[in-house]
Order: C-alpha cells, then structure tokens, then sequence
C-alpha cells in the first residue's frame, strides 16, 4: 500500500505538506502544490491509516445506531435517513441490531463504546437496560430516539404520539365510525402508552367510553360494548392475530385506530380472510407512514412521521452535545401528519380511489 512519503516524493514535496492538504490544514499550502498532491494521491491510490488518524485527532468520525429490530421497515426506513444525514456531516453510521434483547442491546452499545464511536443514537429496547451506568461511565454523548427512555437525564427526539394517535381517532369519527377499536404493541414502549392515550382521549371528548376490558385479554372498550386492545405474542407486534382474534370477537367494530403501519398491514390481511371489506364494513387508520403503505389494498391511511426532520434532528443534537458534552438535555417533539388514502375511506390522494359505500349483507349499513 503506498504511504504519505511515497505520495510525497511523487508530489515533490513533505509529508508534512501531504498532512496539510488532506486535512485542510493546519496550514495552508499554495493551489500549484496542493494539486500536485492530490495528483499523487490519485495515481498512487492513497488511503490514509484511519486508525492512526483516529488516534491523532482523538475522533474516529464514526457514530453508532442501536435499534430494536432492523428488520422492521419502519426502522429501516428511520436508520436510511439517519445514515443519510450522518454521511452528509461526514461521519460513518454503525448499526446494531437488538431483536429487542437488553443483553444484545448492553453488548452492542459496550462493542460502539469499546470502538470508540464519537456518538450513539438509541432507540432503545423493552424491560431492563444494564447499560446505563456503563454508558454513562463512558462519556459517549448519547441521544434517545423515537421511545422514551424514563428516569435518565438524557436528550430525546420523539414525535408527539398523543396527538397523532387523537387525530387518526378523529378523522375515523368524522367518517361517522362509531365502533372504533384499537390495536396496539408492543406493550408497555411509550409510542404504544401514548398512541393508546391518544386514542381513549377522542373517544371520550366525543362522549364515549373507554376503559379496561374483562376477561384474560388486555383490552379497551368503546361504548357500547367491548373492542379489545391486543398484542402479538410472538416478538413483533402481530396486526394479523390481533386483528384476526378482534374481528372474529366482536364484528360491530367499524373502525380500527392501529398503532403501527406493520400492524395493519396484518390487519388488512385478517379482514380479508374475515369477509370484512375495507373500508366499507371497516375503516383504518395506522401510524408511521412507511414507503410500503402506498401499496396495500386498498392504500393504508397513516399518520407520517417525518423521517428526514427526525434524522436531521437527532444528527444535529447529538453532534451539538459531541462538542459541549455538559449542555443540559433537550426534548424535541415533532409533530405527524395524516396521509388519508383509501383504507379510512377517502380518495386516495395517489390516484386510487375507494369502491362507493354498500350495505352489509343483513341489508342496513354497517355501524
């Protein structure tokens, strides 16, 4: 491999030169010389030792990404932008992927640390997170992203999930839905707690009851009688047993606030398999707004999140905090939009548009 020397004598000229063209600086060289170097660096094919470089300049221009699960598109999506707006800084993104395992997550975020990452983005896992102390003792500046990390005083980026989750409830109760239930997960990640808040609090301002349901589910009730709010059991929330068990329970629902797009794309698939039409028999309405939504029939109805301010956002704080470590946390909460297509019944906006209303098979509308 050639060497700063090699590129040197090519160019005529020091290593200390070459040192000064490739990192702009400390000093200035004269455009004759400077373009004589990275003359030589291109017929030599010169890498730099990014190690050694690492080393010396104390930054390895690296930042790390823990995520619950890579294979969720949602965060895929989220990881792209985020890649997109760390490559733009000039910094490389490393993804871990957790499968939603604290050990996983503490051994991932201590492999990032042990690597000597300038910065980590952590979307973090369910129940215990040993890592805390370990982070903390690190000095690595941190940010949270998209869940809520409670009892640690550490910078957030996070959408506003009460208030997505009330409007997605609301448009589905200006469609005239009067049974709108509710299928959620994973259980106890605060985007789930709060899109559930979200979707109880139209309920009730619109007079209607909404509560803990009975018997061996956990669930929620739209008055009158009982929608059950359920969650996969397998990993990954599972829209299609949920929405299968739901649908099959209690037909009168006529309309589903789900949580996650890749929930509903399961619900769409268990209505389907039920005879329920969409959105005839049943209005939806998801969250996340990932690319694949445009493409289900008919196009599923999401409130977006906006990926590309998200990424902006979390790259912008967390390089704020890689140069004042000691600046108090920040919160930032972006707001989501309603892209309505044709699951809640609307126009689709893409150029499909929903089959007119028809009546349920007992010969009345469905309500």
């Amino acid at each position: 491999m050639a060497t700063r020397q090699d590129v040197a004598r090519l160019a005529g000229t020091s290593p200390a030169v070459v040192s000064y063209v490739l990192n702009n600086g400390p000093r200035s060289v004269a455009p004759a010389t400077k373009e004589r170097v990275l003359a030589a660096v291109r017929e030599l094919d010169y890498r730099p030792n990014a190690v050694a470089r690492s080393l010396r300049m104390s930054q390895t221009m690296t930042l790390g990404l823990v995520v619950p699960d890579a294979a969720n598109p949602f965060f895929a999506e989220l990881a792209r932008s985020l890649e997109d707006h760390a490559w733009a800084a000039g910094y490389t993104l490393l993804v871990g992927n957790t499968v939603d395992d604290p050990g996983r997550e503490a051994g991932y975020i201590r492999t990032f640390v042990d690597r000597q990452v300038d910065g980590l983005v952590l979307i973090p896992s369910q129940g215990d997170r040993p890592w805390r102390a370990e982070l903390a003792r690190s000095a690595v500046p941190s940010i949270v992203f998209d869940r809520e990390l409670t009892g640690v005083a550490a910078s957030h980026v996070v959408v506003d999930n009460v208030a997505g989750a009330r409007a997605a409830t609301e448009h589905l109760l200006g469609h005239g839905r009067r049974r709108v239930g509710c299928i959620a997960g994973p259980v106890g990640i605060h985007p789930t707690v709060d899109r559930v808040v979200g979707w109880r609090g139209a309920l009730e301002a619109a007079g209607m009851r909404a509560g803990s349901g009975s018997g061996g589910t956990t669930g929620w009730e739209a008055c009158p009688g009982a929608a059950p709010l359920l969650h996969g059991q397998f990993g990954r929330p599972d829209g299609y047993r949920s929405g299968r068990a739901l649908l099959s329970v209690d037909r009168s629902v006529d309309a589903l606030f789900v949580t996650s797009d890749e929930q509903a794309f399961g619900v769409l698939r268990a209505a389907t398999e039920l005879g329920i039409r969409v959105p005839d028999d049943l209005a939806l309405v998801s969250f996340d707004g990932i690319a694949a939504g445009a493409y289900t029939t008919p196009a599923l109805s999401t409130m977006c999140q906006p990926f590309d301010a998200l990424a902006g956002t979390a790259v912008r704080r967390l390089l704020g905090r890689m140069k004042e470590p000691d600046q108090p946390p920040t919160r930032d909460v972006l707001p989501v939009s309603l892209l309505a297509r044709g699951s809640c019944g609307c126009p689709d906006p893409e150029g499909g548009v929903p089959a007119a209303p028809t009546k349920s098979d007992g010969g009345e509308p469905r309500r």
